[in-house]
Formats: C-alpha cells, structure tokens, sequence
C-alpha cells in the first residue's frame, strides 16, 4: 500500500514544508491540549452545569476513549483517502465539535461532543505526523518530526496553565472556544499552501470490525470502573459491562491476529524493545494521566486554588520537560535507553509518594514544588529515550505504524487510569483528601512498575567496531 505523493521543485517545495509542518504542529496542538487542558477546567464545568465526580471522569475519558481506540484507523483512513484531506477533515470537525463543547447546556451534552472530538482528534493525529513524512525525507525529515514531537509535549503539559488562565479571566467555554479559530487558521494554511497527495495506490480494507470491538470493549471497561462508587458492585451492570469490556478487548486480540489487514499489527509485538515499551507506556501514562487529573482536582477543590493558580502550580513540569527532554534523548541515544527508562519513572514514582501526605491547607514551596521538580526530572529522562526506542525496534519500514500503536496505548493508559484509579479513591460523589492521598499511591505503584518493567525488559543496542548498533544486550 503506498500513497501517491505531490512533486515539488525548490523554491515551492521549501514553501510547501514549512506550511505542512506549521499546519501539522498547529492541528495536532489542539489535540494534545485538549488531552490535559480539561484536568483544570473540571471544578467550574462542576460548578456550572453539575454532576459529580463520575461526570468529570467522563469528560476526560469520552475524549480518551474514542481518540485512543480509533487513532489507528484514522491512519488506514488517511492512507486510502489521502492524508492531507482526511488531516483537513480531522481539523474541521475538532474546530465544529470544540464550539458545540463550548455551547453544552449539562454534562451528557458535553460528554457527547467531547467523544466527538476525539474522534476528530484521530483522523487529524496520524495523518499531521504522515503529511511530515510524506514531503521530508533524510535528515530534514528527523529534524522535522523531533520538531513536531516536542510542541507536541509542550502543547500536552502546557494545557493546564493555558486552561487555568483562560477560566480565571473568562469562562471554561473559552478553552473550546479557543480551537476554533485554531482549526480556521490550520485549514486555510492547508488549503492555500500544502499540496495535495492522492489516496492510496492499493485499496486497502478498513479494519471496521476491529475498530468496534476495541471500543465497545474500552467503553465496557471504562463505564464499569466509573460508574462502581456510584452503583457498586452488585448493581449487575457494572461486573457486566467489566466482564464484557474485557472479553471484546480478548476477542479483539485474536480477530487482529487471524486479520488479513488488521488494524494493530500484532506482529511488532514479536520485537522484544518494542513490545516492552508499550508495556511500560501503559503503567508511565496511565500514571501521568492519573496524576495530572486528581492533582488538578485536589488543588482548587480541596487546597482552594483558583484555575490559573492550579495550572500555574505545574509550571516547573512543563519548564523541566522543555530542558532536559532533548538531553535525554541524546544521552540515551549514545549510552542506550535501559537506565533511562528504568531510573525516570521510578524517580518519578518517588516524587509521586511524597504526594500521598500533602495535606490541604499546603505550602507550594516546600510541599509540593520539591515533589514537581523530580517529577519533571523523571518524565524527561522517560518520554524521549521511550518513544526513540518504539520507533528504533520498529524500524524505518514501520516507523509510521509503530508511532500509532504507541500513541494509541499511551491514550488507552490514561483512560483506563483514570477510571480505574478513581475506583480506589472513591469516597462519594466528590474527590476527598484522602481519596487523593489513595489516588496517589496507586499512581506512584504504576510508575514504579513502569520503572520495573524499564529495568527487566528494555535491552541496549550493542556497539559495533565502526560505532553501528550490532545486536541487543
């Protein structure tokens, strides 16, 4: 399967990269922000249109699930349509679902069109990254994605400051709003500057099946672990949606592995690197989702913070990630990623216990700040050398796929952390202190797994005599 790509001759083609790559960055943007932009937002949604703390997990994970369990297939569709339309297409309807967010009178109509914008969010992710691949090649094309890759991590940790200043002085309709005219901008950059590329050359088959089981079997697990402190356990929709949930997701395995065009590609899993990655992505993000989310709460509805306040807090995370990212990249990439993979999420999973005894009424500079600054050190020797490796195991020919799989199991983390964390730091219809003190230990076990998992199962390449990777050790 191969997708028809655009000739371009200088200087037309150097024009063309910088408006693909500025559009590629501005739409995958508003998808990474709205990942974590939300976390802040909670408390006044709270406050305006109700609901509890099952209601806020579901404004978050709606988005999650539908991004995570389709962004795959958003890359099939991209191939057979063409990844600049299908890209187009992604940007208008997050800009059309963002303003009907924005519009929600109660908390279904809001949950609705948040899953509609995740939706959106994996037709436009996949194919931002593809369009780069598509009109770069060699060194610019590295240059190009690592320039990607880093606004993308700068949109997703910035999202809480971003989100707490836009509610402080206005509303939290604004943080939808705000995609708007971010999503006209992208579209006339793509529709006045970015060529045209053809659909695929193959017509390949839409793995429709696999998509559904995939979803339904995360929307069973989801809807189990969120909606249990409200019905509990004998309430026999919640051991069923769970039970089912799971048994979709078992089926789903075996349908992909017998698929003559599966939608995950099981046989990347048989690389040892690559399959043990995405082990540790699951208990990395899923901590930092559970993190991110119940910290978020805990600061304004329980220490009293205001939004921006909150989103103020976790500066020093976005700051640290913005320095050190890029370092440990290329420490990893000389001295090999085990060590790096091993000692962030554990260092991170430290400063995530010093969490579990913040009381409510906190100093910033002593309490917490120190907990922040190890956290954002343990991130950034994490998130660069983990998705280095993804894409290194993978190889050049399925770098592409290898990217979707890993971010797809990075959104399935976060969703399925944050449901089923708050299972154990339920206390009511509301977050408590303890129940954040218990969220936080669970975190803390997960990225101390993830550490584990780093430690167990991640090899470096071995050096050859003229400096080449030779084998694994």
């Amino acid at each position: 399967m191969t997708a028809e790509q655009p000739e371009l001759h200088a200087p037309s083609a150097s024009r063309a990269k910088r408006a693909v790559l500025l559009a590629a960055i501005l739409g995958s943007s508003i998808v990474f922000v709205d990942a974590t932009v939300v976390n802040v937002a909670l408390p006044a949604i709270q406050r305006d249109l109700g609901g509890g703390l099952a209601a806020q997990q579901w404004v978050v994970d709606a988005y999650l699930l539908t991004l995570g369990s389709l962004i795959l297939i958003g890359g099939s569709l991209g191939d057979l349509f063409g990844r600049v339309r299908v890209f187009a297409l992604g940007v208008a309807a997050f800009g059309v679902a963002s303003a009907l967010c924005a519009a929600a009178p109660d908390p279904t109509t809001l949950i609705v069109f948040r899953g509609v914008q995740g939706v959106a969010g994996a037709l436009l992710t996949p194919s931002s990254l593809a369009v780069i691949t598509g009109l770069y090649s060699g060194a610019e094309r590295g240059a190009a994605i690592g320039t990607w890759t880093a606004w993308s991590g700068i949109s997703t940790v910035a999202g809480p400051l971003l989100g707490g200043w836009l509610i402080g002085a206005w509303s939290w309709r604004v943080i939808f709003l705000l995609n708007v005219p971010v999503a006209l901008v992208t579209l006339a950059i793509v529709l006045l500057a970015v060529p045209r590329d053809g659909g695929a050359t193959e017509r390949p088959r839409i793995d429709v099946a696999g998509a559904a089981m995939c979803a339904l079997g995360l929307g069973g697990l989801v809807f189990g672990f969120i909606e249990q402190p409200r019905l509990g356990w004998r309430d026999p929709a919640v051991p069923g949606a769970i039970a089912g949930g799971a048994a979709l997701l078992a089926l789903f395995v075996v349908y992909e592995a017998r698929a003559e065009q599966p939608m995950l590609p099981l046989q990347l899993f048989r690389k040892r690197n690559f399959s043990v990655t995405n082990v540790e992505t699951l208990a990395v993000y899923g901590g930092l989702s559970a993190w991110g989310f119940f910290l978020a709460l805990f600061l304004q509805q329980l220490a009293g913070y205001s939004p921006f306040r909150a989103g103020l807090a976790t500066l020093p995370v976005t700051i640290g990630l913005f320095l050190l990212s890029r370092v440990a990249g290329r420490l990893s990439a000389r001295h090999g990623p085990r060590w790096f993979m091993a000692a962030g999420p554990l260092l991170a999973a430290a400063s995530v216990l010093a969490l579990v005894r913040l009381p409510t009424r906190l100093d910033y500079w002593t309490e917490l700040l120190p907990a922040l600054v190890v956290f954002a050190l343990g991130l950034s020797l994490t998130v660069a050398p983990l998705t280095a490796t993804v894409l290194a195991d993978a190889g050049a020919d399925d770098a592409g796929i290898a990217s979707g799989v890993n971010n797809a199991v990075a959104r399935v983390a976060g969703l399925v952390a944050i449901a089923a964390v708050g299972i154990a730091s339920a206390s009511g219809n509301h977050l408590s202190a303890h129940g954040f003190h218990v969220a936080m230990l669970v975190t803390a076990g997960l990225f101390a797994a993830g550490g584990a998992i780093g430690a167990a199962g991640i090899r470096n390449p071995r050096r050859g005599a003229n400096g080449g990777d030779r084998d694994l050790a």
